[in-house]
C-alpha cells in the first residue's frame, strides 16, 4: 500500500521517502542467511579462496626461479602444463572445505557441485602431469628410426604405460562422482555382494576388449614389438608407427595406415626385421637367359651399390639362387639402414639392373628356345 500524506508544521502535506537496500547487501544478507552463521561463514569461504589464489601466486615465481636451475628442463615445462588445473585443484578443494555442510538446500548442491568438479580437476592434474612427462622422458631419447634397441623399448613401454595410466586415472574420477550420490552408493553395495556373478556378465561382455587389453601388455613387456619396427604383416611390410592397448598402428610404404588388434600378434605369425636392431637387409631377384655372364653381372651390382648414398657400407651378396628350364634366378641381398632406405634401395638396384641388361647385353634377356625336327 502507498504511504499515506502527513501534514507537515506549514500545513501542506508530504510523503515519506523509503531508503531502497542495494543488490549487494541484499545478495549478501541472504547468503549469510541462508548459511546461518552471519557473515562470518561467508568470510571464511572468501578467506579459504584468498589463501589458495595467494598460494598459487606465490608459486609462479618460486617455479620460475626453480627452472633456472640444473633441473630447468622439468620444471619449467612441469610447471607451464600443470599450473592451469593446479590452480582450479586449490580453489576448487577451498570452496569445498569452507562451505558447511547442510542436509538439503542450494548449499548443499552448491557442496556436491563442488565434489564433482573437484574429482574432475583432480583428473585433469593427473593426466596433464602424465602428459608431460611423458613428453620430457621422450625428449631425452633420439627420434631417428635408426636408434637402438634399448630406447625404442623404452619408448613403447612409456607411451603404454601413460595411456593405461590415464584411463585408470579417468575411470577413477567417473566412480568418486558416482559414489557421490546415495543411490549410486547402494546400488553399489549391492553389486559388492554379488560381485562375482557382476565379474562373470562383466568378462563375459567386455572379452575381446580385455583380451586386446592385456595382449597390448604382453606386446610391450615381453620386447615382441617396438615403436618404429619393420614389420611384415600378409605378405606386406610397415613400420610400427603407434602401440596402444587394444591395437597397433602401421604406417605402409605408400603411408597408408593399417591398424591392428594386438590380439592379431599374439595369435598370428608375423615378421619383425628390426627386433634386435634397426638395420635392415633387402632382396630382389632377376631371371636371366642360361649365357648371361655371372661375374660381369655382378660387377656392374657392386658397383652401382657402391654409388648409392642408401648403402650403409654393411652387406651386399650376388648370388644364383636357383634356376628353372629357361632361366637363371639372381638374387642380389643388400643391406640398408632402417626399413624405408632398404626399400628404395631395392627399387634402385632393380632398375639399374634391368637397364644395364636392357642396354649392354640385351642377349641375357630370358628367351624361350624350341627345336624344329622335320
Amino acid at each position: 500500500m502507498a504511504t499515506p500524506d502527513k501534514p507537515s508544521a506549514d500545513g501542506r502535506a508530504h510523503r515519506s521517502v523509503r531508503r531502497p537496500q542495494t543488490a549487494v547487501v541484499t545478495v549478501m544478507s541472504g547468503i549469510s542467511a541462508t548459511f546461518g552463521g552471519g557473515m562470518r561463514a561467508l568470510l571464511v569461504v572468501v578467506a579459504w579462496v584468498v589463501a589458495a589464489l595467494l598460494v598459487a601466486w606465490l608459486a609462479r615465481p618460486f617455479f620460475r626461479w626453480a627452472a633456472k636451475g640444473r633441473y630447468g628442463w622439468i620444471v619449467g615445462p612441469v610447471y607451464e602444463a600443470c599450473r592451469l588445473p593446479a590452480v582450479a585443484v586449490l580453489v576448487i578443494g577451498a570452496l569445498f572445505a569452507s562451505v558447511p555442510r547442510m542436509t538439503d538446500g542450494w548449499v548443499s548442491a552448491f557442496r556436491h557441485g563442488l565434489l564433482l568438479a573437484f574429482a574432475a580437476a583432480c583428473a585433469w592434474l593427473v593426466i596433464r602431469f602424465l602428459q608431460v612427462t611423458e613428453s620430457l622422458a621422450l625428449g631425452r631419447l633420439a627420434h631417428e628410426p635408426t636408434v637402438n634397441r634399448r630406447q625404442r623399448r623404452i619408448r613403447t613401454q612409456v607411451r603404454l604405460i601413460r595411456g593405461m595410466t590415464a584411463v585408470i586415472v579417468t575411470l577413477a574420477a567417473i566412480a568418486v562422482a558416482l559414489m557421490s550420490y546415495e543411490q549410486v552408493r547402494v546400488v553399489g553395495v549391492s553389486l559388492v555382494t554379488s560381485a562375482g556373478v557382476i565379474g562373470v556378465l562383466i568378462g563375459v561382455a567386455a572379452r575381446t576388449s580385455l583380451a586386446n587389453a592385456f595382449s597390448g601388455l604382453q606386446i610391450a613387456f615381453t620386447d615382441a614389438i617396438h615403436v618404429d619396427d619393420v614389420l611384415v604383416v600378409d605378405g606386406a611390410w610397415g613400420r610400427v608407427e603407434e602401440v596402444k592397448l587394444t591395437s597397433v598402428v602401421l604406417r605402409m610404404w605408400d603411408e597408408r595406415r593399417l591398424i591392428l588388434p594386438t590380439t592379431y600378434f599374439t595369435d598370428r605369425p608375423f615378421q619383425n626385421w628390426t627386433r634386435h636392431e634397426a638395420r635392415v637387409v633387402g632382396e630382389l631377384r632377376v631371371h636371366l637367359d642360361y649365357t648371361a655372364d655371372v661375374e660381369q653381372l655382378r660387377r656392374e651390382a657392386r658397383r652401382l651399390v657402391e654409388e648409392s648414398p642408401l648403402w650403409d657400407r654393411a652387406l651386399w651378396t650376388l648370388q644364383v639362387v636357383d634356376v628353372t628350364p629357361q632361366t637363371l634366378e639372381v638374387q642380389v641381398r643388400v643391406s640398408a639402414a632402417d626399413g624405408p632406405s632398404a626399400w628404395d634401395l631395392r627399387c634402385d638396384l632393380r632398375e639399374g639392373l634391368v637397364k644395364y641388361v636392357r642396354d649392354q647385353h640385351p642377349q641375357w634377356l630370358p628367351r624361350t628356345r624350341g627345336e624344329y625336327h622335320p
